[in-house]
């Protein structure tokens, strides 16, 4: 008997909230970062990703790959086997000079780890108030059924929030290290070329600013990187976070809690999160 293909997380979740929307647009460079302080995991991207050149379409790749974990319906799992088959010849030499496979458990889950508590510490600031104990429990439990469709096995993944903490607490203290691309990608310096998505109106009206805005631009995305990763992490990856740094971010982020949830769902959310919704939407209509 075939085995039932993993079900992503369900409409009406806290998931479907917030994955596609503009404020996890700002949480994703936080995970990123934390994702790629993993030794195994930060070697493989030095390695083997073209995300220093060509940023705007790796981003635009894993932004879409995210989005189907969550809204894709029969497609995420597809997708999930797709990362798989991908990830499956990726290996090599981390910076302690220890082999690694991207698909080994501990390496593999870690980048599907982060997600969670960055979007719970992330969304500290950016929503109008904080989490629940029982909108985490929700929270984390639909991040165990994007685990399952990118093929983590239960072992693989704490199965409770209580059981999550001291296992990423523990990695953070014994596995995770200011490595090479994460430092990279928390650097004032980093050099990013204008975006080269979207309208070609707003592409060459970003090429013409760019080198205008190019460094408020680096220091913004360093701001809330550092600023949305949770404080446990900034520790682990040694970068340094003061009280006005504290301050000027709860003022962007009230007034980014104010905002986003008041904006029309066609600015609101992302194409492929707002296609989703709608069609559930239709689903759920009852019937006369």
């Amino acid at each position: 008997m075939e085995e039932a293909a993993p079900r992503p997380p369900q409409p009406g979740g806290p998931l479907w909230e917030i994955a596609g929307e503009a404020r996890a647009l700002l949480m994703l460079p936080s995970a990123l970062a934390l994702q790629v302080a993993h030794p195994a995991v930060g070697a493989g991207v030095d390695e083997w990703s073209v995300f220093r050149t060509d940023p705007w379409g790796r981003g635009e790749r894993s932004l879409r790959s995210l989005l189907t974990w969550v809204y894709g319906g029969e497609e995420a799992a597809a997708e999930g086997r797709r990362l798989r088959r991908m990830h499956a010849h990726i290996n090599g030499t981390d910076v302690h000079g220890r082999p690694y496979r991207a698909l080994d458990p501990a390496n593999y889950s870690w980048v599907h780890t982060t997600g969670f508590p960055v979007y719970r510490h992330g969304m500290r600031y950016l929503g109008r108030r904080p989490y629940t104990a029982q909108e985490e429990r929700r929270l984390y439990a639909e991040w165990l059924d994007v685990g399952r469709v990118l093929g983590l096995r239960e072992q693989d993944m704490p199965q409770t929030v209580e059981e999550f903490w001291p296992v990423y607490l523990r990695t953070l203290d014994e596995v995770i290290k200011p490595t090479p691309v994460a430092r990279e990608l928390t650097a004032l310096d980093r050099t990013v070329p204008p975006p080269d998505r979207g309208p070609r109106l707003v592409r060459a009206v970003a090429r013409a600013c760019w080198p205008l805005a190019v460094r408020g631009f680096a220091r913004l995305r360093r701001f809330l990187t550092v600023g949305l990763l949770p404080p446990e992490a900034r520790r682990a990856l040694g970068l340094e976070w003061s009280a006005r740094d504290e301050r000027r971010l709860r003022r962007l982020g009230r007034a980014v809690a104010l905002v986003v949830p008041l904006l029309p769902e066609r600015l609101r959310y992302l194409p492929y999160a707002r296609r989703a919704r709608a069609a559930a939407r239709t689903r759920l209509r009852p019937v006369d």
